[in-house]
């Protein structure tokens, strides 16, 4: 065991958050929350107050950091960005939609599983095809 490798600090990736005070408050507890040497967190609470360009620039900051590997975002959240979250297509960081106490999960409005569905769809009628 004394010669086990260990894994080195560079090549390890966050989790970043946009959502509401109750859900960052749970992920934070399970122990993805950080804070950078500028004391940046790799979280936004997002309440009545918070504006949409402060929503918008969390996201477009979450998703060119190198360090973060996936961006959670509450799914009435997202739905004040569409237009940001829906024309983001890089693989990572991963954008997931999450629900909210407060607000259901609504499948028609995640776009990754819109995507899914269009990537099944058009794997369905090439094979048909054949």
């Amino acid at each position: 065991m004394a010669n086990r490798p260990q894994i080195p600090a560079n090549n390890s990736a966050l989790i970043a958050m946009i959502a509401d005070e109750d859900t960052v408050t749970g992920f934070l507890l399970a122990g993805v929350g950080n804070v950078d040497i500028r004391r940046k967190t790799n979280y936004l609470i997002v309440d009545s107050k918070t504006t949409v360009k402060a929503i918008e620039d969390a996201f477009k900051e979450f998703t060119t950091k190198e360090d973060i590997a996936i961006v959670l975002i509450s799914q009435y959240v997202a739905n004040v960005i569409r237009f940001l979250v829906d024309s983001y297509n890089n693989p990572i960081p991963a954008i997931l939609e999450i629900p909210s106490k407060d607000h259901p999960y609504d499948p028609a409005h995640d776009s990754v599983l819109s995507r899914v569905k269009y990537l099944f769809s058009a794997e369905s009628v090439a094979s048909d095809r054949r």
